[in-house]
């Protein structure tokens, strides 16, 4: 099953500053305003290699990289170890942690159902990661990955191994990020032999785990590397599925430019398949969808406009088996692939591809965002989502099938630049 070994992680240096002006968000929420910023503040922020700019922005990373190594700002860890990271925030108006360790996995295809994937991806941001890794031969951030663990026993490990004052602690206003290194051996065999009989399950990353895939198939084609060389692993966070601490927040659906678009036609079909109710505040979304989450419904909110909103809640599940008898229950189940299959492609007439490429669909996971877009006219309405449950993204992948685009958002996400892997190739 999955394999899970330790090592030498490259770390900023002191001479860099301070680890909290080092660090960002993920590349893909980053904004050109939010990365000059976070330069502005450091300029050896790892936003410099992991989202590069230029007319050669990829070589210019590399060169980069080099420089830094070569200067001490960067530096690899003398001995191999795991890296136990742990997120402390608030959602839903409650304080939460989540912990779990970054190691190093080895990359299996999908079809060997080792690691299992969730979400479909973009050929241009795999694109774009590949040359990045070509030019720079390094992972700058984690895939972020789960695990089945129903006794809990790798987290009582990392618990235990994290009772010391971390090796970082900072704040970057809405999380505060903790840092443990283990290189004790006896240590890292015991975490690494719990994950012999495991599956993997991706969170979040599955563009750069697909980019991983083809940096090593690429290696080996260019003789840059043999079969169980570093090009074979890649850099994970691995959480337990059953931690109290994860947090799925949804993704909502805005709808733009189309020709055809007719809210109140919209509506009197969603009729065949939804009780529609009209409801008059918009204050009232968020209690209702969550009543209705609670109950295991299928409902989602629509926002045309003006302070009323409408209410959609499937009346019956068993049309998705007519309507998708080649998908599991755990797919027709889904929330995501209900709107879709209903009202997206069904009534509204955007089919996958024009989902895939944003045509006429776009998303957010803030429903002021949402409501908004429909109040300043730049979309004509909004879709409002109940979150993808945990253990949906396990079903589905675990049956073999992948669900639509941005149909989950782990919060918070995994900050960039604590730890980092160099290839030695």
């Amino acid at each position: 099953m999955a394999e899970l070994k330790p090592f030498r992680a490259l770390r900023f240096s002191t001479k860099a500053g301070d680890i909290s002006e080092l660090t960002c968000p993920p590349y893909d929420i980053i904004s050109e305003d939010e990365r000059r910023a976070f330069l502005r503040k450091n300029e050896h922020n790892i936003i410099r290699l992991e989202l590069p700019r230029g007319e050669r922005p990829y070589e210019e990373a590399g060169e980069t990289l080099r420089r830094w190594l070569a200067e001490g700002v960067l530096r690899r860890d003398t001995d191999a170890g795991l890296y136990i990271y742990e997120e402390e925030f608030e959602a839903n108006g409650r304080k939460k942690k989540v912990k779990g360790v970054v190691g190093l996995v080895k990359i299996e295809e999908f079809s060997k159902g080792v690691i299992l994937p969730h979400e479909e991806t973009l050929s241009k941001a795999k694109t774009d990661r590949f040359n990045l890794m070509k030019a720079t031969h390094c992972n700058f951030s984690q895939i972020y990955s789960l695990y089945m663990d129903e006794e809990h026993t790798t987290l009582s490990k990392l618990d235990a191994l994290s009772k010391d004052e971390p090796r970082y602690e900072f704040s970057d206003g809405a999380v505060t990020h903790r840092l443990w290194l283990v290189n004790d051996p006896v240590a890292i065999r015991a975490v690494c032999s719990d994950f012999d009989d495991r599956k993997l399950y991706i969170a979040d990353g599955h563009h750069r785990y697909e980019t991983a895939i083809n940096f090593r198939n690429w290696c080996r084609e260019e003789e840059i590397s043999k079969e169980g060389e570093s090009p074979d692993y890649v850099m994970m966070m691995l959480v337990d599925m059953q931690h109290d601490g994860l947090v799925v927040f949804p993704t909502h659906r805005l709808v733009r430019g189309l020709s055809h678009f007719d809210g109140k036609a919209l509506l009197e079909g969603c009729r065949a398949y939804f009780d529609v109710t009209p409801m008059e505040h918009r204050a009232e979304i968020e209690p209702r969808l969550s009543g209705l989450y609670r109950e295991g419904k299928k409902a989602f909110a629509y926002y045309g406009g003006g302070e009323g909103w409408q209410l959609l809640v499937l009346r019956d599940l068993s049309v998705m088996k007519t309507l998708l008898p080649e998908k599991s229950e755990a797919s027709q189940g889904l929330d995501v692939t209900v709107l879709h299959s209903l009202v997206l492609e069904r009534i509204l007439g955007i089919d996958a591809e024009n989902m895939a490429q944003q045509i006429n669909l776009t998303y957010t996971r803030s429903m002021e965002e949402a409501l908004g877009s429909v109040e300043n006219g730049s979309c004509q309405c909004a879709f409002l989502l109940n979150p993808t449950r945990v253990g949906e993204i396990r079903d589905v992948a675990a049956a073999g099938e992948k669900m639509p685009q941005k149909s989950t958002y782990f919060y918070p996400k995994l900050v960039t630049g604590l730890v980092m892997n160099q290839m030695d190739v």
